[in-house]
């Protein structure tokens, strides 16, 4: 077990273990408190909170694994479990922030706890409630960040399948929507836990102060920017898979239009083929000179590729160039 030791104003950090840093907590005026639990917590029946000097019994679970996300209030004191995304997963963080201490308790290293240490020195939060805010809106900045590389590659993938269509496109597009609903199930159930405990402090506590009430909006307005953002991203990567099936479709259009076109060639001279290959009397009788064979054999299987072409580029390119041109016409004639 990590623990590092914060103290405010100054910012600087000490590690030390679970008992230096209760006696901290106890006897500092603010002080800041990060506990990796690296690997696995600690294995005795007494709670991480008890441990740190935290007696009241409604902080048992801070620092317990397998918390689902939650946010409380209680007695001047807000704690909850924070899902954080660092890299590819996202991660749980136990938050806690009362009136002379703010504590985050998590597993293993996190970029956003070491990022967001390393900038105390120059934030200098004045109180334990503006250093959470500062931590939540980190939070949300950790999902905006992957939420726009993921947006970025979806866009990447819908330019690069119109110039050269490969199947890895396909796989990654399939791991992008994944990602994008992996980042929303993880997300909606801390905006509506951040939701109803920010409102209910807010109604609750009529002596908020002013500079309170604006983070409280600015971190509600955040979290409903996350969540539009969320959508846009599966909105696109939903777009760029349809995009990849119309081409598709429009590439097996092309086929079945070719071998359309073979048809109409091919289907008129095998049945002339075997029209001529029967041993009828009129066909025994009367085609016995060559210049007959030319005639009826041969000519008629021309006269039928030809009618049977100029069927086909009629019916699927001539006509549509020329209802395209009266299109474009009138389309020229409409504008002023």
């Amino acid at each position: 077990m990590i623990v590092s030791v914060v103290s405010m104003p100054e910012g600087v950090v000490a590690r030390t273990g679970l008992t230096q840093a209760r006696e901290h907590l106890a006897s500092s005026r603010f002080v800041i408190v990060d506990v990796d639990q690296e690997a696995e917590p600690p294995l005795d029946d007494e709670p991480l909170s008890r441990r740190l000097g935290l007696d009241d019994a409604a902080w048992k679970w801070l620092g317990r694994p397998d918390e689902r996300v939650r946010v409380e209030y209680h007695a001047g004191t807000a704690a909850g479990v924070v899902p954080v995304v660092c890299g590819n997963q996202v991660i749980h963080i136990h938050v806690l922030a009362g009136d002379r201490h703010f504590i985050t308790i998590h597993q293993g290293p996190v970029e956003l706890i070491e990022t967001f240490i390393g900038q105390l020195p120059q934030d200098r939060p004045p109180d334990a409630v503006t250093t959470l805010f500062l931590f939540l809106q980190g939070v949300l900045e950790t999902y905006r960040r992957a939420i726009t590389q993921a947006h970025l590659e979806v866009e990447d993938l819908e330019e690069a399948m119109f110039e050269q269509r490969q199947p890895e496109q396909v796989r990654r597009l399939a791991q992008l929507r994944q990602r994008a609903a992996h980042l929303h199930r993880a997300f909606l159930p801390y905006a509506a836990v951040a939701q109803e405990i920010l409102v209910r402090r807010r109604m609750a506590d009529h002596d908020l102060s002013a500079e309170r009430q604006a983070m409280n909006r600015l971190h509600e307005h955040t979290v409903q920017l996350v969540l539009v953002e969320i959508e846009a991203l599966r909105d696109a990567a939903r777009r760029a898979a349809s995009s990849y099936a119309s081409l598709i479709a429009d590439q097996q259009n092309v086929v079945i239009n070719r071998l359309t076109i073979v048809s109409m060639i091919f289907l008129p001279l095998s049945f002339l083929t075997g029209f001529f290959g029967m041993n009828f009397a009129f066909l025994t009788n009367r085609l016995t000179s060559e210049d007959s064979f030319l005639e009826f054999g041969v000519g008629l299987q021309v006269g039928a590729v030809i009618v049977a072409l100029y069927y086909v580029l009629y019916r699927t390119h001539w006509r549509q160039l020329r209802d395209s041109r009266a299109r474009d016409a009138a389309a020229d004639d409409d504008q002023p």
